[in-house]
């Protein structure tokens, strides 16, 4: 299974959905997702890099906060990313993440992400053994 991730829509704000073997593949390509929400991935380039520590008590909880520190990071850094590199453990999560300062000529920002919410949120193991990440995210 190659993982993937994708948007689907929710009234103004946006889904996103990370697919993947694993559960950090799923957390990864959901990561790819978000930047996905702001500009295309393939203008950013990994070239500064981040590392994420949460632990969480469930799943679905770990990966709300992890969408919410890369948003954090994309709002206090200035950065956009398109590499992510995610391990978890015990419900701990690390992750390595790397992109580049926004520059809105080569960005083009098409909105701006505040926040992860509860709204779909949930991480789970499909029928064809495949694991998904998503959520709502507000825009």
């Amino acid at each position: 299974m190659k993982p993937y991730w994708k948007h689907f829509y929710h009234q103004a704000d946006i889904g996103i959905i990370g697919a993947g073997p694993t559960i950090p593949a799923a957390f990864a390509q959901a990561g790819l997702a978000l930047t996905a929400v702001i500009t295309d991935i393939d203008k950013v380039l990994p070239v500064q890099e981040k590392t994420i520590f949460i632990e969480a008590p469930d799943l679905d909880i770990l990966f709300f906060d992890y969408m919410n520190e890369v948003i954090f990071l994309i709002s206090t850094q200035g950065m956009l990313f398109s590499e992510f590199t995610v391990t978890i453990e015990n419900l701990s999560l690390r992750a390595t993440i790397k992109g580049e300062p926004i520059d809105a000529q080569k960005h083009a920002p098409a909105a701006e992400v505040k926040g992860a919410t509860f709204s779909g949120l949930k991480v789970f193991q499909n029928n064809e053994g495949v694991w998904i990440a998503k959520c709502i995210i507000d825009v």
